[in-house]
């Protein structure tokens, strides 16, 4: 797993050059390593490499995972589409949900949250692009569900998440992550207090630091081209 060790180096670097750029602290964004269809062992490789947060999109396929890779310290990040029948396993394992869309979603999260665990860390998800196949609330739906969210208890309202339309052109890759900023910032001015920006990928994510990103989750820039033959050894995702 020299591979994952060698990505995980390369990816660090990016960021830290894109923190510098754009005169951010070092260290001030949160690398997210996303491992759907990659298997246990390149977990394993990143963490021995002092890879800590992991993000996942495919609930089976996470729950596999964890199975045969479950350190302590890690924490796990939930950022595919939730649908309300899966919500159970995810309020009960994972530290955040990256991809809350809709106040039912985020009542049932609330509601199935166990007491005594700490709250679970939520952002909701934005199409800020206005594409059709895309999940994720409107600019428009937000303030209100917003608001909402953040009254819901076992939750804790941290941000803002968007997968904007592949662009080559890295201005035109900043405008969606631009807007996304400017939303979070409009809901901080009506009484919200939010810190979480989590934009950019593999392709992108120079831009979304450059407008603000706190966390970029990181995929085949780390682990490689990505198997959707047979994700992560299970033939039931």
């Amino acid at each position: 797993m020299d591979n994952v060790t060698t990505g995980l180096e390369g990816v660090r670097r990016r960021v830290a050059t894109a923190e510098s750029a754009a005169g951010r602290t070092p260290g001030s964004v949160l690398l997210l390593a996303v491992s759907k269809t990659k298997p246990p062992e390149a977990l394993a490789a990143a963490y021995a490499a002092g890879q800590r947060h992991f993000g996942e999109s495919y609930l089976q396929e996470a729950l596999t995972k964890r199975e045969r890779f479950a350190p302590p310290d890690a924490v796990w990040h939930f950022i595919g589409p939730l649908q309300s029948n899966k919500t159970g396993p995810v309020a009960q394992q994972f530290d955040w949900v990256h991809s809350v869309e809709r106040l039912k979603i985020a009542q049932r999260l609330s509601e199935q949250r166990p007491e005594g665990m700490e709250p679970l860390q939520v952002c909701i998800q934005v199409n800020v692009s206005g594409e059709t196949s895309k999940s994720g609330c409107t600019l428009e739906e937000l303030p209100a569900l917003a608001a909402a969210v953040a009254r819901l208890p076992r939750l804790r309202l941290r941000g803002l998440m968007a997968i904007p339309a592949p662009e080559d052109d890295p201005e035109a890759q900043r405008a969606p992550f631009r807007r996304l900023r400017q939303a979070l910032e409009a809901l901080n001015r009506q009484g919200l207090v939010l810190d979480t920006l989590s934009m950019g990928m593999s392709d992108d994510l120079e831009a979304a630091i450059a407008e603000g990103a706190t966390i970029v989750r990181v995929g085949s820039a780390l682990f490689g081209a990505r198997d959707y033959g047979e994700a992560a050894g299970t033939t039931s995702i």
